[in-house]
């Protein structure tokens, strides 16, 4: 994918204000501009304007109130959610955009994606900004996902305010039904003609930015798409990490699924924050980043206002870097992804396994990458196939055991070499002594059933929990998460040669057992 701003252009493009905050407690508001040390400013329309988090918070107080006058919530399909797209929607008419409602078939109760498009800037260079509007039934999710929602929604009347000149199209999204199962921003994708596909050069993912244990997460944070949001926080002082906790279980892994290069920040959620963590960033060691996650406490009281300022702030960086300013930026150099999916095996002795190998042209031009595979031990047999691919295109690893190969854990390295790089992914390979136990007479899940937290049910070969309320959200499919649990662990089960696509994501949840019948 072309990316037409280089590293060099976006830095400059926002030296000309930091937005830093000052504060320090999670109830503080405070913001300050500062001018960073360096040559001349560029020229005026460049710099990110300053978002401050008294604006974000004053639409978190209306997603709030939605939720108190609609059961509580903004649960997908709920007149809560509707009520909060219609919210959103005459936000945006009023500041001049062209918004469309798209209806999705495959969501509860058909709920809507909210699509806004600010005009200006070249139609075939699409940025995309987006964050799920949707809440689970448990509580008004002020910070999942109100606080990523009410950013993008400042930001974007931000710049209808600003107007600045555009070099690209800037598209923001709000997305229905995330907490079931990534299904409005899956619907969007799969609407997408081959040409609006390809037109869309970057997507940008913000859900949980203002988290009261807050971690500094940035996902896909080596990608040149990421630059301009780690900059910011390079810039304020603020060390980042990649999004390992948020991987597959938000809607930029829509967009990365779909060969569309994808970053974005979030705060944290239900993971807990290491005691090095917590030493470069504050906060509690050994805590959750967001103690109210999926519940009834995550109102506007659970909202950190300096994260939250920082996150929108990054966000602004990343719009203006990327969209506006000079109309003849550079090109960046080429570049691509390499990934696996999935990520692990688990093969009985005489069995096979295969995994998909694909990568993506992150910036610049389609390149050729050579595949290989190392690490096999002794009796495994591990070949890619094809060996050479133009960047964009897929492969498949192919893994053989033979009956004498001894039980163990055997990590494999697969190694794409291009022009410009080389990447590598890793498939964790376990050698088992045998199938799994099966699920007794536990009923099988079945998508037209109602199920509660504490039911339970037989599916892909496991036992699952059911931790929320759904219907038709399928256990052991990415998404997930967010509604079932496997009694066992993390593991799925196929049958050798099925197809393993619907797990697809560089680092899915879940082990696959690969029967060897």
């Amino acid at each position: 994918m072309r990316h037409r701003r280089s590293l060099t252009a976006v830095v400059a493009a926002v030296a000309l204000a930091v937005p830093v905050i000052v504060a320090t407690s999670a109830s503080a508001t405070t913001v300050r501009t500062t001018r960073a040390a360096g040559p001349a400013a560029p020229a005026a329309g460049l710099a990110a304007p300053e978002i401050t988090v008294t604006d974000v918070k004053a639409h978190l107080s209306q997603f709030q109130s939605i939720a108190a006058g609609n059961g509580g919530n903004r649960y997908a399909g709920s007149s809560g959610y509707t009520a909060s797209v219609s919210y959103v929607e005459q936000k945006l008419r009023a500041a001049g955009y062209a918004v469309t409602r798209q209806p999705c078939t495959s969501c509860t109760a058909q709920s809507a994606n909210l699509i806004a498009e600010w005009p200006g800037g070249d139609a075939q260079q699409v940025l995309m900004l987006g964050a799920h509007l949707d809440s689970v039934r448990a509580g008004p999710g002020s910070n999942d996902n109100g606080s990523g929602s009410a950013g993008v929604l400042q930001v974007a009347l931000a710049l209808a305010q600003h107007n600045p000149t555009m070099t690209r199209r800037v598209r923001f999204a709000w997305w229905a039904d995330e907490e079931q199962g990534l299904r409005g921003s899956n619907y969007y994708i799969s609407r997408l003609s081959t040409a609006e596909r390809t037109s869309i050069k970057g997507y940008l993912n913000f859900d949980m930015i203002a988290s009261r244990n807050a971690g500094y997460f940035i996902n896909n944070i080596s990608t040149p798409l990421a630059a301009s949001l780690k900059s910011y926080y390079d810039r304020i002082g603020v060390a980042t990490e990649e999004n390992v906790e948020g991987v597959n279980r938000s809607d930029d892994a829509s967009f990365r699924n779909a060969g569309i290069a994808s970053s974005g920040v979030a705060a944290g959620a239900s993971a807990r924050k290491t005691a090095a963590q917590a030493q470069k960033w504050g906060g509690s060691a050994n805590a959750a980043y967001d103690p109210c996650y999926h519940s009834a406490c995550d109102t506007t009281a659970n909202i950190a206002d300096v994260p939250l300022g920082r996150a929108v702030n990054a966000m602004a960086t990343a719009v203006w870097s990327h969209a506006v300013g000079d109309s003849t930026p550079p090109p960046t150099e080429d570049s691509f992804s390499l990934s696996v999916s999935p990520f692990s095996a688990v093969v009985a002795p005489g069995g096979s396994a295969t995994v998909a190998v694909s990568t993506v042209t992150t910036s610049g031009t389609a390149q050729p990458v050579r595949l290989a595979v190392s690490g096999a031990p002794a009796g495994v047999s591990a070949a890619v196939s094809p060996s050479s691919v133009t960047s964009g295109g897929s492969a498949t690893l192919s893994v053989s055991v033979s009956a004498s190969v001894a039980a163990g854990t055997y990590p494999l390295t697969v190694t794409g070499t291009g022009a410009s790089a080389t990447r590598t992914a890793r498939v964790t390979l376990t050698v088992s002594t045998g199938p799994p136990a099966g699920c007794g007479g536990v009923s099988a899940w079945t998508a037209s059933q109602a199920y509660a937290p504490g039911d339970k049910v037989s599916h892909l070969g496991r036992l699952w929990n059911s931790t929320w309320y759904s219907t038709g959200a399928e256990p052991g499919v990415p998404g997930s998460w967010a509604v079932w649990s496997d009694a066992a662990g993390p593991t799925v089960t196929v049958t050798t040669g099925a197809a393993l696509a619907q797990y697809a994501g560089t680092n899915s949840p879940y082990t696959i057992l690969v029967s060897g019948r």
